[in-house]
């Protein structure tokens, strides 16, 4: 297979298309912070000390893996561009056969305002896209045979794997967010919040694959798959919008910012609950303020219909070239026919897909130790079924 034409592909899925816990962890609460701590709690917004608070662009970029430690800054260049054939890859790899890893998971914040009603209540309009890229109980032999040139330039390859998946997923989001002071004493203070959002699907590939078998032969470019049944599913990999194609004409700009494919629904809810102990003085030195907070992030889902949607099961045993996949991935028609031609069993339909949000448990909690010090622990959970 010509790695490269696939490098390329992934490359393009990975930084220009769509996971865990991608929020901003620079704050996790604080009075003067909210545009970005209403991201891990949206009751956060209650209670702050500015009037009006305007946001006009910020992002956030993640890598995460649980295979091993990432390598350095100008070996992941390397690796990306596949300049050098020593390069190990993206990471240093452990014993472990599959692996997990977000790469990358990115937000990027656009024009947002919060505004206290008073002082107990707040609203707040945020505006964003966010960007998933994700591999869930992935062969380690299959990953490299896309990325990494060395890994098969020196003779045949062979690879076995099961019940793994592949997920990219890029979508827009418009949310209004409350968030009102429901006890305030002396000593005590209860805030609770929630955002809703607006999501607006933009493109998606998935990958799902129950088994897959398959050796490569460098000589003549070419593998050999047996036992294969594998399922493809994209809204921008069809007949209707070619992913190459919608980048040349220029139609991505207009999938970012204009119609989407897909909608939906999500939701924020959360309570940051204060306790004072002490003197009422927050800056005397016999005061001490515990501050908890809980938070599930991101409810909800994103529906394409079937109008805009196409999926492609894989199933048999056969030979396909890089050149082959090359000339035909663009269109799901022709690359249905030409898995045909060369023996498997391919069959092409167009279905509703739900994609669900990376669903997260924030739990915090801050103390503070003397006057204007604190110490924080967070803790995220997945709730999602990946």
């Amino acid at each position: 297979m010509n790695k490269k034409i696939l490098f390329s592909f992934l490359s393009f899925i990975l930084f220009a298309t769509a996971g865990n816990a991608q929020y901003y962890l620079g704050v996790a609460t604080g009075n003067n912070s909210r545009s970005n701590s209403m991201y891990l709690n949206p009751a956060n917004i209650a209670g702050g000390d500015e009037q009006i608070t305007v946001n006009f662009i910020s992002f956030n970029v993640g890598l995460d893996n649980n295979l091993g430690t990432f390598g350095k800054i100008g070996d992941l260049g390397k690796a990306f561009n596949n300049s050098d054939s020593n390069s190990q890859g993206i990471f240093a790899t452990t014993g472990k056969k599959n692996f997990s890893m977000l790469l990358p998971v990115a937000t990027v914040r656009g024009p947002g305002l919060i505004v206290n009603i008073n002082k107990k209540n707040s609203v707040g309009i945020t505006t964003g896209i966010r960007v998933i890229n994700q591999f869930n109980n992935f062969d380690q032999s299959l990953y490299n045979t896309i990325t990494n040139t060395s890994s098969v330039a020196n003779g045949n390859y062979s690879l076995s794997t099961q019940k793994f998946n592949w997920t990219a997923h890029i979508w827009n989001e418009i949310g209004l967010t409350y968030g009102g002071v429901f006890i305030d004493k002396p000593t005590s203070q209860l805030k609770a919040g929630i955002t809703l959002r607006h999501l607006g699907g933009i493109g998606y590939i998935s990958l799902k694959g129950n088994h897959f078998d398959a050796t490569y032969y460098t000589a003549n470019d070419s593998f050999y798959a047996n036992h294969s049944d594998l399922e493809f599913a994209s809204n921008i990999v069809s007949d209707r919008s070619a992913v190459f194609n919608g980048i040349n004409s220029g139609n991505l700009i207009d999938r970012l910012f204009g119609s989407t494919d897909g909608s939906g629904f999500g939701a924020d809810i959360g309570a940051v609950y204060s306790y004072r102990l002490g003197s009422s003085d927050s800056d005397s030195k016999n005061t001490h303020v515990i501050v908890v907070s809980a938070c599930v992030k991101d409810i909800g889902s994103i529906k394409y219909n079937k109008n805009s949607n196409a999926s492609i099961n894989i199933s048999g045993n056969g030979y396909l070239t890089g050149q082959g996949l090359s000339d035909n991935i663009n269109d799901m028609t022709a690359f249905r026919n030409y898995l045909q031609e060369r023996g498997f069993t391919a069959d092409t339909s167009a279905a509703a897909t739900k994609l669900h949000l990376p669903t997260a448990f924030i739990f915090s909690a801050d103390y503070q130790v003397w006057g204007r010090f604190y110490v924080n622990g967070m803790f995220m959970g997945n709730l999602a079924n990946r």
